[in-house]
């Protein structure tokens, strides 16, 4: 995860002003004279004012928020093609890399944003949906621009981030929290059992089966006369027929996938079972410092399309502690699930970059920053092991990346287990760690009900660098932890830092209620507590 925060200055302005767009941005409230009075209500007036002054006026509110998204998608649509012309100056090999990163990112933008678009049009998806996908919008630009900080090539997108997008996105989701209600209700679809209508029987059947590996729709082997001798051959292959976004579902028999793995937005409802964490593995060894890539380019395996869920693998990365930035799993899957998993690592193991994700009964393992991103994303019943890092570092266990007061992301560590891993425990006197540390303004991160063991530093949570960043506008807290490492008199004396959480603010952190887990998870088969 890259040490420097491009957006601490104006991010700050925004929070002081905050409470001001909160107020303005009312459902109820009709009309306004002009488009400037529509486009005060939003943090960046003057953009709002530039794209949409020209087009027609909105009546009400719901048109207000239609017209803004548009404009945002013609906005996203001109800078891809800005993005595009880019890459025809890529002369180095990180120039390239960023290029990679930042073109897929944008792409990624564009879906989500026309995801929003047509869901609210059409009335297929809620308010609460709506926020998710913008947050997953808006934090993709900001993942390509500290992709060039990881590779000090900063100028080289100059001309994507003076395209005034970001703040346009931004403007989208201050207006659609406005629509937002007290309880999260993330699809407008009609419930029977829990279920949304658009799981199938034959779906509900196939991820309730125990033997998954016998209705596999292809195996992965490394037999000799394998048909599919690589997993990617494998998703290239689901690719290829028309299955109308039906479960996918590939069984990867034991063996050590030495390979790097996209899950691209056109494979939807993409299932990997293996034969357990001990015999299915995938791994690799990318990494900034030694592997020439971003953060983000760093990953064994990247996932966009909405829908993943994996059991019974362990996802690697090999890089070690002294490789900097090296990325097992990257997921910006929607409505995903790791269930049964391993996910191990050193620094940046975990980058949840975005839109709701749950873990459930998994490993993952780490020193620095090891579970990261702005995903709002709950892991539930797993065991977090710390590893020994570089001489003179620090461990932290998370850093969230929540950039805008508006976006609906955080991290939810609950009845879990955090313990040393075998190899840091010789050490243990000369390693502090902790339980997390901000890496954006409005980072946001919880510890709820979990043991933490003795070796957790007493004030539980490590500043920025030297420096107060973040101090009075992120939001961590703790609820209802135990172990030696729980204590909380001396925990940190930050404005954002709430160290006995109340039931009611701890319940936000739910499955139930950062994920909306109950509209969706009861369709994957998979266990998983709803409440506290």
């Amino acid at each position: 995860m890259s040490s420097f925060n491009l957006f601490s200055s104006f991010w700050m302005s925004m929070f002081v002003l905050s409470s001001f767009f909160t107020l303005s941005i009312q459902v109820n409230e009709e009309s306004h004279v002009d488009i400037n009075s529509w486009c005060q209500t939003t943090p960046y007036p003057n953009q709002c004012n530039y794209f949409l002054g020209r087009g027609p006026m909105p009546r009400h509110k719901e048109d207000f928020r239609i017209l803004a998204l548009q404009a945002a998608i013609d906005n996203a649509n001109e800078t891809q093609g800005c993005a595009k012309e880019l890459g025809k100056m890529c002369q180095t090999t990180s120039k390239k890399a960023v290029w990679d990163d930042c073109y897929n990112l944008i792409n990624n933008s564009i879906f989500q944003l026309n995801q929003t678009l047509n869901g609210l049009k059409n009335n297929q998806s809620s308010d609460f949906d709506a926020q998710t996908w913008l947050s997953a919008s808006l934090t993709n630009l900001q993942t390509c621009f500290l992709g060039c900080d990881d590779l000090n090539v900063t100028d080289f997108v100059t001309p994507i981030k003076s395209s005034n997008l970001t703040e346009m996105i931004s403007n989208s989701l201050a207006i659609n929290h406005g629509f937002l209600k007290q309880k999260n209700n993330p699809s407008s679809a009609n419930q029977t059992n829990d279920l949304p209508t658009w799981v199938t029987h034959l779906d509900r059947r196939l991820l309730a089966t125990v033997s998954l590996q016998s209705i596999a729709n292809v195996t992965v082997s490394q037999a000799p006369d394998s048909r599919f001798p690589t997993i990617q051959s494998a998703l290239d292959y689901a690719k290829s027929i028309d299955r109308l976004n039906t479960r996918f579902v590939i069984y990867i028999k034991a063996g050590v996938y030495n390979e790097y793995i996209q899950v691209t937005n056109d494979l939807k409802n993409i299932m990997f079972v293996g034969d357990g964490i001990r015999y299915t593995i995938i791994t690799g060894n990318r990494s900034v410092v030694y592997g020439g890539t971003t953060t983000y380019g760093s990953a064994t395996i990247g996932i966009d399309g909405p829908g993943f869920i994996a059991r019974g693998i362990t996802f690697r990365n090999t890089a070690g502690p002294q490789a900097g930035q090296a990325v097992a799993v990257r997921s910006s899957s929607d409505l995903s699930v790791f269930y049964a998993c391993s996910i191990e690592g050193y620094q940046d193991t975990l980058f949840a970059v975005s839109q709701r994700q749950f873990y459930k009964l998994c490993y993952i393992y780490g020193t620095v920053d090891f579970i990261f991103g702005n995903a709002a994303v709950v892991l539930q019943n797993c065991v977090i092991l710390v590893r020994k890092p570089v001489i003179g570092q620090a461990n932290t266990i998370t850093a969230q990346g929540r950039g805008d007061p508006f976006q609906n992301s955080g991290i939810s560590i609950h009845n879990c287990r955090v313990l040393p891993a075998p190899d840091l425990i010789p050490v243990l006197d000369s390693v502090q760690t902790y339980l997390g540390r901000p890496w954006q303004e409005f980072s946001r991160t919880v510890f709820m009900k979990t043991y933490l063991d003795g070796f957790i530093n007493p004030k539980g949570w490590l500043p920025w660098g030297n420096t107060d960043f973040a101090f009075t506008t992120l939001y961590y807290g703790e609820y209802g932890c135990f172990g030696n490492g729980s204590a909380l008199e001396n925990r940190v004396d930050w404005l954002g830092y709430h160290g006995d959480l109340s039931l009611t603010d701890a319940h936000a952190f739910t499955v139930e209620e950062l994920i909306s887990g109950r509209m969706w998870l009861p369709a994957t088969g998979v266990p998983f507590i709803a409440g506290m």
